[in-house]
């Protein structure tokens, strides 16, 4: 038997929500909160598998809840249901503790199937809210790549690296920083390997898509 806690504030919702659970074989609503505060203080005595929460609550947001959720009982699986899709409210409802995210339009048998999935400890959540995580993380993981690429590179090897992007020579670049050329052939070969490219096309090439100079 899979308990359930549901927090949410419009009663038809919360009233469907309890009535679904509560009529489905293997799931029991064990109360059912207009607020996080009174779900909170119940927290303890009723000690749910899972707590299928709004985020828009009255007084303590749905996100504070699930962190408050996690300091009292790590073990509680909390699944989001909102209407609300945008990338900020998502990572903070996430990073809140919370194991999965569905929107409100999510159909009655899909809710049910991921509220058994986050007991049994997956992370469940609507298609366009994982592609909107998706895309998130691999903005992230450009960003890091560009900033790690980017410290990385040194001082002498990023004013070479802006003579290259300008179009100097390699002979205009060592004039112009007062080093031999030999020396400007060292620095580009250590910035093809930082860049991770194998010439000075895919170096100028990296450096203006990547916003490197």
């Amino acid at each position: 038997m899979i308990n359930v806690i549901v927090v949410e504030d419009n009663d038809i919702i919360r009233n469907g929500l309890a009535a679904l659970i509560e009529g489905t074989d293997g799931f029991k609503c064990t109360g059912a909160f207009v607020d996080c505060e009174s779900m909170l203080s119940k927290l303890e005595e009723l000690l749910p598998d899972v707590v299928l929460m709004d985020i828009g609550l009255p007084g303590v947001s749905g996100i504070v809840g699930a962190r408050r959720i996690k300091q009292i009982c790590p073990d509680i699986e909390i699944l989001m249901l909102t209407v609300y899709e945008d990338n900020e409210r998502v990572f903070e409802a996430l990073c809140a503790g919370a194991t999965g995210y569905l929107v409100k339009k999510t159909p009655p048998s899909r809710l049910l199937e991921a509220i058994r999935e986050a007991y049994e400890g997956g992370s469940p959540m609507s298609s366009q809210i994982a592609r909107k995580v998706v895309s998130q993380l691999q903005q992230k993981t450009a960003a890091r790549a560009k900033d790690e690429a980017t410290t990385s590179l040194t001082s002498r090897e990023t004013e070479i690296l802006e003579g290259l992007v300008n179009g100097q020579t390699y002979q205009a670049i060592a004039l112009t920083l007062n080093i031999s050329i030999d020396t400007v052939r060292f620095h580009i070969r250590n910035i093809y390997r930082k860049l991770h490219v194998h010439s000075e096309s895919e170096a100028v090439a990296k450096a203006m898509r990547q916003g490197y100079i």
